[in-house]
């Protein structure tokens, strides 16, 4: 798992912000919003996050950039509202970042950030890393991921 590729992410606020707006337009395509029990997926151009690029912060790796616009770039909100104990949210984005990982192949080249829109129950998830939410987790996932469009020109 160590050697696995990671996927480019977002890291400002500007860029999870263009993204959840460029979202909510379907004009510029890809676009969308799709939801799950828990979770809203929002997906939007690639072209969303570039512009939220600070100028200076453009210079800093232009080697990226190439590489960047094949791959999707992704992003996590997994707030403190929804699951208050860190190691909850923890294990929940390295769930997230897994699913990724392991769907690159098929996901679209586009930004998408996935954010956590409800919390799971305590009552049925007394162990915030137990097996059971994790495979809850990675059910309700896949099932979110399936919905999106597929990527156009896969070589699969």
């Amino acid at each position: 798992m160590a050697d696995a590729a990671l996927l480019p992410r977002l890291k400002t606020a500007e860029q999870f912000a263009a993204v959840l707006d460029a979202s909510k337009h379907k004009a510029a395509q890809p676009a969308g919003m799709w939801r799950s029990a828990h979770f809203a997926l929002h997906m939007a151009p690639l072209s969303a996050a570039e512009t939220a690029v600070k100028p200076e912060s453009k210079t800093a790796s232009p080697g990226r950039r190439p590489s960047a616009s094949a791959t999707p770039i992704i992003g996590v909100i997994c707030p403190k509202r929804w699951a208050k104990r860190a190691v909850t949210r923890n294990t929940i984005k390295r769930q997230i970042y897994a699913v990724f990982s392991e769907l690159e192949p098929q996901l679209p080249a586009a930004c998408l950030v996935l954010r956590l829109a409800s919390g799971f129950s305590r009552e049925q998830f007394p162990s915030a890393t137990s097996s059971a939410l994790k495979a809850t987790l990675r059910a309700e996932l896949l099932a979110l991921l399936g919905k999106l469009p597929a990527q156009q020109g896969a070589a699969v």
